[in-house]
């Protein structure tokens, strides 16, 4: 949090810094400016912010000096450092080389403030010395020796070409760009060449003085002895100079510190002419003696610069690929593609740091030239490796968007597919469908089958980033149709195997409609191919998400997959192979049929209206039959009758009578109104021979009634018993020629006689009831046992004359047993019954 709070601090500052200095000047009008990240010249005195042009987005440093740090000084001067200033700047805007601090933007003055852009800086050379500086500031040893070795191809340029001597090489004058190349800058005191009349070069001397202000004059600490001792000037004084800062690269300090002691810097020119060094510890021991030449107090005895180019100092693999890169503008491309090919083996060798900011601008410079793209590309990709994907994307994407392009060379297609996996991992999301798929895409759609096989390998492993509508009407297409149309049966193979480890990321609907079908259209029949089928089938029925529905393994799939199990190419296992899943399927369509089927007749059986024919077979079916139970032989097989027995069975019968399940009673309802004795039939004999019929060896055998009885019709009858139809029953008329009355068993006939009394005779046949009696319903339980009514039955069988029937008095009461019940009867009744 204090970080946080630091930095939001210093941008606070920064900002409010500006807002006071740089409104009014006009670099502000074209470019924006953003947080400072270094300072550098004279003093240290120019701040260094980040920024872009505004209308092209161009990424810039701006230079800016505040004025009010002058305020401390006299006028003279100040006057006299704003004019250094101004001239250096403009000195600089007239050198070109890669080694001098490039101007964007030349310089601009307000009253608060000068102003200027360059091209990116990551900070002076000050800045990154001493024990001060941050560890991921500090510099590796490669970098050194490279950002000298630049330094001396600036120097030489300057000193040959420019005829310029520099007179403050110095740690602050030293500027590293964003790619690590190390500028010349600071052409505050620098003086040109002035030939004499015999054209031999002259540089003025302007000698120091301690009227001026320090800053107003070269830095005495990297001064040659000679300005002090001999009074000369000359290109050698920059050599010194150069010893000096690579001693203060080392020590982290110059050799001596004077500050604006001019006479303190004369002794010390003394010592060094009698040779006498500091200690030179920390420098490493190949460049020890050179770094001794350099410091030389004879100018003349100094060694040149192209001289200290060949020690074994700068003869290091890293240093020579860097300085190989800084001239890769000279060369041809036959040169250029030797030198990437053996890239890739210095490239780990090298710090990351190096190879990101060092290295790979040089390389992406290259994408403009097409033939050297296949050289460069696995460079690229391979310091993208090792890059975080944060540093993927700020320095390495931006430049790939454009080759992901690129169709030809055909080369590019290729390493792409090769190093695809590394591209998904550092790719963010959105950038993979914008830019990665349309590579796979033409990858896809090529002639070559490497690049082919490639594609289709790499193709599922970021299938979780490719939409469903992509999928479908961009990637599933495009693999069906290279399937259907090459001739090459690799990629053929491998467009099936494809297919299969994108089933898990496909719906079922998209499987059935576009994966299946297609598969039925591929007519080459080699063992390769066909096994890739199976296994999409496979997968596509073993699946959950998926499931190969029954009617379509059915109709599709089994009568497709037949014929290829007889294909002649194929080995046992193969063969096996294919004979499982024909059977596993039909296993499945097997038992999903027989549930579906066996569900349908369930419901079918369960709906269907069952009339009264079936109503009566399935209770008798389900009915249980009762053993002989009765002492004197007689069957009690009747349910109507089971209710009541006349005796008790006794504990050494045979078998004991089971408990039969409870049935439906009969219910008979009548009107008893104004109806004489004499018209009641015998209407017991005809309900019990309706009833009984028909119930096979546990039926009580109904006596028929005799030739002369005529059968009357219903009138008024019912019965409420579904188990006996209505028109079964016979109704209440009168009947002569059966001297059985339904009054004789009436166990409701109240002031009657009991049964068995002997009846009053009526000469009209008819007992007359004058008292109107309620609509009575008899109910009869079942298991009821009329031994008299049995014999009667058999007497009629047998031709015997017919009598009446009576009930035989019971020993015991007529109660029903454990298991059997007493259905329907009110206690009302009972108790009259019982009476």
């Amino acid at each position: 949090m204090d970080m946080i709070n630091k930095f939001y601090s210093s941008a606070v500052q920064t900002v409010s810094t500006l807002s006071g200095v740089l409104p009014g000047n006009n670099v502000t009008r074209e470019y924006e400016v953003l947080e400072q990240v270094c300072t550098a010249g004279v003093g240290l005195m120019w701040k260094v912010y980040n920024g872009h042009k505004k209308s092209t987005k161009q990424e810039v440093s701006v230079f800016v000096f505040e004025k009010k740090s002058l305020e401390r000084w006299s006028k003279d001067d100040r006057e006299t450092m704003l004019e250094t200033l101004r001239r250096g700047v403009q000195q600089l805007t007239k050198i070109r080389h890669p080694h001098v601090l490039t101007v964007q933007h030349p310089l601009e003055e307000s009253r608060d403030s000068l102003a200027f852009a360059t091209e990116p800086v990551f900070a002076s050379l000050a800045n990154v010395v001493g024990d001060n500086v941050r560890s991921e500031k500090k510099l590796y040893d490669v970098e050194i020796r490279h950002g000298l070795l630049q330094l001396f191809d600036g120097l030489q340029f300057l000193h040959q070409d420019a005829k310029i001597v520099h007179r403050n090489i110095s740690a602050e004058t030293i500027v590293i760009n964003k790619n690590r190349s190390w500028k010349l800058f600071g052409f505050d005191f620098c003086i040109a060449n002035q030939p004499a009349t015999d054209g031999t070069p002259h540089w003025p001397f302007r000698e120091y003085t301690t009227s001026l202000h320090v800053l107003a004059q070269p830095s005495l600490e990297y001064t040659a002895p000679e300005l002090a001792l001999n009074s000369v000037n000359t290109p050698d004084s920059d050599l010194f100079s150069l010893g000096v800062l690579i001693f203060t690269i080392y020590s982290g300090k110059p050799l001596k510190m004077f500050g604006s002691d001019y006479s303190s810097f004369r002794r010390y020119a003394n010592d060094l002419n009698q040779r006498k060094y500091p200690p030179m510890n920390t420098v490493p021991s190949e460049l020890t003696e050179s770094l001794k030449a350099l410091l030389h107090p004879s100018a003349n005895l100094r060694p040149k610069l192209h001289e200290l180019k060949q020690i074994a100092y700068f003869q290091d693999v890293g240093v020579k690929t860097l300085s190989y890169l800084d001239s890769l503008y000279q060369w041809d491309n036959l040169q250029k593609s030797k030198f990437y090919k053996g890239l890739p083996q210095i490239i780990p060798t090298l710090p990351h740091r190096v190879n990101l900011h060092s290295i790979l601008p040089y390389l992406v410079k290259e994408f403009v030239n097409s033939p050297m793209i296949p050289f460069v590309l696995p460079n690229v990709l391979l310091i993208a490796e090792m890059s975080s994907q944060r540093e993927y994307c700020d320095h390495i994407l931006p430049h790939l968007k454009p080759i992901f392009k690129l169709t030809d060379p055909i080369q590019i297609l290729l390493i792409f597919m090769q190093k695809m996996d590394l591209l998904l991992k550092l790719t963010p999301a959105e950038e993979v469908k914008q830019s990665v798929l349309p590579l796979l895409y033409r990858s896809l759609e090529c002639d070559m089958p490497q690049i082919q096989d490639l594609c289709l390998a790499v193709l599922p492993t970021f299938s979780t980033l490719i939409d469903y509508n992509a999928m479908k009407n961009s990637v599933l297409p495009r693999i069906k149709k290279l399937c259907l149309q090459s001739s090459n049966v690799s990629v053929k193979v491998n467009c099936l195997i494809s297919i299969g480890k994108l089933l898990e990321n496909l719906d079922k609907w998209l499987v059935l409609d576009e994966i299946l079908p297609f598969l039925q259209q591929i007519q080459s029949r080699e063992p390769a191919i066909i096994m890739g089928i199976i296994g999409i089938y496979k997968i596509a029925m073993t699946n959950t998400k998926l499931g190969i529905t029954k009617d379509v393994m059915a109709h599709k799939c089994i009568p497709y997959l037949v014929p290829l199990s007889v294909e002649n190419g194929l080995t046992i296992a193969q063969f096996n192979t294919i004979i499982g899943l024909i059977k596993e399927m039909m296993g499945r369509v097997e038992q999903e049929q027989r549930e579906k089927l066996q569900q349908l007749s369930t419901i079918q059986r369960d709906n269907k209206p069952k009339d009264a024919s079936e109503i009566l077979a399935n209770e008798l079916e389900n009915s249980t039959l009762s053993p002989n139970g009765s002492s004197n032989g007689n069957k009690i097989n009747d349910d109507m009758f089971s209710g009541f027995t006349v005796g008790q069975p006794k504990a050494t019968s045979a078998a004991a009578i089971a408990p039969s399940k409870p049935r439906e009673q009969l219910k008979i309802s009548h009107n008893t109104i104004s109806a004489p004795p004499a018209a009641r039939p015998d209407i017991l004999s005809s309900m019990m021979q309706s009833n009984l019929t028909g119930l096979g060896t546990t039926a009580v055998a109904a006596a028929p009634p005799p030739a002369t009885t005529q059968m009357p019709s219903n009138n008024g009858w019912h019965s409420a018993n579904p188990l006996v139809m209505n028109h079964q029953l016979a109704s209440p008329q009168a009947s002569n020629n059966n001297s059985f009355s339904l009054d004789d068993l009436d166990p409701f006939a109240g002031g009657r006689p009991s049964v068995g009394a002997p009846k009053s005779n009526n000469t009209n046949g008819a007992n007359m009831y004058t008292v109107q009696q309620p609509t009575v319903n008899y109910i009869y339980p079942t298991g009821y046992s009329l031994n008299s009514i049995q014999q009667h039955q058999q007497q009629q069988l047998l031709g015997k004359p017919s009598q009446a029937p009576t009930l035989q008095p019971q020993t015991e009461p007529l109660l029903p047993t454990d298991n059997q019940n007493l259905n329907a009867l009110s206690q009302q009744d009972i108790l009259n019954f019982l009476n």
